[in-house]
């Protein structure tokens, strides 16, 4: 193990027109970020790459205003207030297009930035909860400088850096971000039980975190056999392994594994996958490559939506032209299940905002980007039901959308659909 280094010391090789990699959501490096913006008075146009990441986002303060640029590749909490300004933008792209960014040389990365395990007795570190598009970023940069963690679970799969690659390494104890999970509404319940009577015996899921993967999650403690191939999971898996649920035995690709590409969640979540080869992470090209994701059975992929028009077009990313998160791998795994083998891909969400406003709309909102096109479109669900719009017109799916939107909206919808395609 070479000698650690202050994380002030660390950043030093970072200079002036640098583009550095900071690693992804509970990795994030944040001894490394705070050094690093407390050196903004020596630095100038320095761009910041990155998924979204947790915790403080020191960089995109307009203070710093032409000696940080952020670049995102998927939109966090700590960086949205600063889009699109002088101080950050989005990179539209599929998650599974991510590390040929680096690979490929089209954003080339100066310094990565990195949370690592602790080494084992080989010399070699995990990438841990997040290997992403992380680890093309480290294996392509010029200089890697890494926190040498042990809260970072070591994790089986592609993530591992040897210790020799790294140019600076400082000593973290601060423990991963965690995620509290609030408990799933009765809307969200609903929309738990109905994607649950979508999934059969043997399916391999894909879902992410929040309300509702975690009320389907919930809701499968009848069903058998299932697998789990994802570009990530959180906390609510851990129980239906537990229960023998989940078994993976019918996957094609990685039989008996979970497949993820990053991880969020609690402690319980990092303790759970720490040196345990049944959990795999795998680098976002291959989580999210459509021909690996189609070869698994039954493949039941469940993604949200800010909105969705009445012919099925799926605005996931912006609340009109105002960028909120990002492609990410939507598009991957709905593609991936469509071409599976009696697989299903469903766009899930309340049907309505917090306020009251219809999340099934007549159009999308000026400026809204289309993530998931109508004609990708399967299986919509809310809690008012199931629609299916694959093979339907458009009027027939004007109607099927408007059986599951808010019921105070459905006079209006019902309205507009009449004057379209009367």
């Amino acid at each position: 193990m070479q000698q650690f280094v202050s994380a002030a010391e660390a950043v030093k090789v970072i200079q002036p027109g640098n583009r550095v990699f900071v690693h992804t959501a509970a990795a994030a490096p944040q001894l490394l970020v705070q050094a690093l913006t407390e050196r903004a008075a020596e630095l100038s146009k320095v761009e910041l790459i990155h998924l979204h990441t947790e915790g403080p986002a020191p960089y995109v303060d307009r203070k710093y205003a032409g000696t940080f640029f952020t670049n995102a590749l998927f939109i966090g909490g700590n960086v949205r207030a600063a889009m699109p300004t002088e101080m950050a933008d989005y990179i539209p792209i599929f998650l599974s297009d991510t590390p040929s960014l680096f690979r490929k040389g089209h954003m080339p990365v100066d310094v990565a930035m990195l949370t690592l395990s602790p080494p084992d007795r080989n010399g070699w570190c995990s990438l841990g909860v997040s290997v992403d598009c992380s680890l093309a970023a480290a294996q392509t940069a010029k200089y890697v400088i890494a926190e040498i963690n042990p809260n970072m679970p070591r994790t089986h799969g592609d993530g591992f850096i040897h210790i020799s690659r790294i140019h600076a390494a400082v000593k973290s104890e601060n423990p991963l971000f965690e995620i509290i999970h609030a408990d799933p509404s009765e809307a969200e319940i609903q929309i738990g039980q109905h994607i649950a009577d979508l999934v059969e015996d043997g399916a391999t899921l894909q879902m992410g975190i929040g309300s509702i993967p975690n009320a389907v999650l919930a809701a499968l403690g009848n069903h058998r056999r299932l697998g789990i191939h994802t570009e990530m999971f959180s906390d609510g898996v851990i129980d239906l392994v537990e229960k023998g649920i989940i078994t993976g035995e019918e996957k094609k690709r990685q039989t008996g594994i979970i497949t993820s590409t990053f991880l969020f969640g609690s402690r319980r979540l990092y303790d759970f996958v720490h040196d345990n080869p049944l959990v795999r992470m795998m680098e976002a090209s291959y989580t999210n490559d459509t021909a690996i994701i189609r070869k698994n059975p039954k493949v039941t992929a469940i993604n949200s939506a800010i909105e969705i028009d009445l012919t099925g077009q799926i605005c996931a990313d912006s609340i009109g032209s105002r960028m909120y998160s990002g492609v990410g791998g939507q598009m991957d795994f709905i593609r991936g299940a469509a071409l599976s083998d009696r697989g299903k891909p469903i766009i899930a969400m309340t049907a309505a905002t917090a306020k009251g406003q219809s999340k099934i709309v007549p159009f999308l909102k000026q400026g809204a980007g289309v993530v998931t096109t109508r004609a990708h479109v399967h299986y919509v669900v809310t809690e008012y039901g199931v629609a299916n719009l694959f093979g339907k017109n458009l009027p027939q799916r004007a109607k099927a959308l408007i059986d599951i939107a808010h019921p105070d909206a459905r006079e209006e919808l019902s309205k507009v659909a009449w004057e379209m395609w009367r």
